[in-house]
Order: structure tokens, then C-alpha cells, then sequence
């Protein structure tokens, strides 16, 4: 890798990977030691998981056996909507630490925009980060009106807002709000669940650059400063998708993956979600 796949510096000066491995839907030891070991080998330093994956228990295993010291990792986890509901932030919290075996997160995320909890959830937040059981503080799902409303209630504004972002759904206006304000555009469903492996003018960019459909989509985020989250058991997988630094997109290029936008959302949202105001 160049030196260009290294890090994000945030808004409170903390440093992140740009390049992390999403860990959604892995369910079992075994999926989950391979996923981890292959990354660090590959040279991952960021580890996203949630409360709702329900896995953070064999996420922590794999870390703590995979060979690096804590301090070499960047673990990040999220508090789910139920929990912002009840008002358990800090138990949710610390349960989460429990769960993955460690003493501290590097980036804690509120999950999704509950309405009418989600700036209280940040107050304690802010708590959480004083006290030194996690570095930084970020959001996951908000929209520019969410991160308005958060600003307005609280004054602090968010380290990161991990959203889906590929190019069939670029997020634009979003990307360009929070980057002007230091926020990190951090991309989940980077590969927008296969939708575009097989896309036409990837594959033919690709060509150029000896480098797969997904790669090109991956490198067309790393290039306009958005982090990563590819999710993936597979060895192969794992390693060729932070194999996206040692090539440049051209202009030209960028432009025409730009024009693939179709607002398409590869993700689901939250039964508890649906019909709240999430854009």
C-alpha cells in the first residue's frame, strides 16, 4: 500500500484507519478468527461491529488472537435503537466492552437517528468520551438535518457519520456537508452488496488498471477522502479490497462512476426505522 491508505486524522485529533473490515452477518468463531486474521495480515487496522450484529463476543476473541497489541487496533461498535429508548446508553455501553473483551473503544457510534432520543444518547456520549473508555464519538444513518439538529442541541459535532456510500448511491450532498464541517465520511455497504461487481464501465476502467468492477468502486470512495467497511469471509475478498492505493482515477473517471448514482440502498433499514425521517 502507499502511504495514501493510511489514516484519517478527526475532528478531536484522534487517527482512524481509512480502510476498515465490516464484520456483519459473521456469526461463528471460526468465520470470524479467518475474517480478522486474514485482515491484519493484510494490513486492516480498524474492526467494525454493532451491538445488533450480535457477535461482538466472537469478534473479541478474534482480536485478542490476532496477534496485535489493542493499541495497534482501531475497534469501533455502535448502541443500538432499543437501548437509546430505554435510556441505557452507558449500560449498552459497557456491555459492548464486555462483549469484545477490551477496556476502551477508539470510535463509539450511535446506530441509527431514533426521533426524540438521539440528542440526549449524544449528551451521554460526551460523558462516555470524558470519562476514557472511548477515544472518539461519532454517528452512523444521520442525515444533514439530524447532524443540524445535534449541533443545535448540543454544540459538538460528530468525529464520523458512517452512512451507506457506493456508487450506485453516492450521497453527494451528505458527503459534501460533512466534509466541509471535519466530519469522516465513513462507507458501509461499500460494495453496495454485489450490485455493481458486474457494472459495464467498471469493469471496462478496471481493465485499465488491471483491477476488478469492485476495486475501481472502492478506489472511487478512497479517492474523495471516504473511508471503507468491505464485509467479506472470503481470503481473496479481504485482501484484493484494500488493494486500492497504488492506482489514481482520473477526472474523467471519477466523473463518469459519479454518473452511476441511482440512489440505490443495498442495506435495510431497522423495522423500527421504517417510516421515520431518515434522509
Amino acid at each position: 500500500m502507499s502511504s495514501e491508505a493510511s489514516e484519517f486524522i478527526l475532528n478531536d485529533n484522534h487517527i482512524m484507519p481509512k480502510v476498515g473490515l465490516g464484520v456483519y452477518k459473521i456469526q461463528s468463531d471460526d468465520d470470524a478468527m479467518l475474517a480478522v486474521d486474514t485482515a491484519v495480515k493484510a494490513g486492516y487496522r480498524l474492526i467494525d461491529t454493532a451491538s445488533v450484529y450480535k457477535n461482538e463476543e466472537i469478534i473479541g476473541r478474534a482480536i485478542n488472537n490476532c496477534g496485535l497489541p489493542r493499541e495497534n487496533l482501531f475497534v469501533t461498535s455502535k448502541v443500538w435503537n432499543t437501548a437509546q429508548r430505554m435510556g441505557d446508553i452507558e449500560g449498552a455501553f459497557h456491555r459492548s466492552l464486555d462483549r469484545l473483551r477490551i477496556n476502551y473503544f477508539d470510535l463509539y457510534m450511535i446506530h441509527w437517528p431514533v426521533p426524540g432520543c438521539y440528542a440526549e444518547t449524544w449528551k451521554v456520549f460526551e460523558k462516555l468520551r470524558q470519562s476514557g473508555r472511548v477515544k472518539s464519538i461519532g454517528v452512523s444513518n444521520f442525515g444533514i438535518h439530524h447532524l443540524e439538529h445535534l449541533f443545535e442541541s448540543t454544540g459538538i459535532i460528530p468525529a464520523v457519520n458512517q452512512v451507506e456510500c457506493h456508487p450506485l448511491w453516492n450521497r453527494k450532498e451528505l458527503v459534501n456537508y460533512c466534509q466541509k464541517r471535519g466530519i469522516v465520511i465513513q462507507a458501509y455497504a461499500p460494495l453496495a452488496r454485489g450490485a455493481y461487481s458486474d457494472n459495464k464501465l467498471l469493469r471496462q476502467i478496471g481493465v485499465k488498471y488491471s483491477k476488478s468492477a469492485v476495486q475501481i468502486g472502492l478506489r472511487w470512495l478512497v479517492q474523495q477522502d471516504i473511508g471503507i467497511l468491505p464485509k467479506s469471509i472470503h481470503e481473496d475478498r479481504i485482501r484484493s479490497n484494500i488493494d486500492v492505493f497504488d492506482f489514481n482515477l482520473t477526472d474523467s473517471e471519477m466523473t463518469a462512476i459519479d454518473a452511476l448514482d441511482e440512489h440505490l440502498r443495498s442495506a435495510g433499514i431497522p423495522n423500527d426505522m421504517i417510516g421515520a425521517d431518515i434522509e
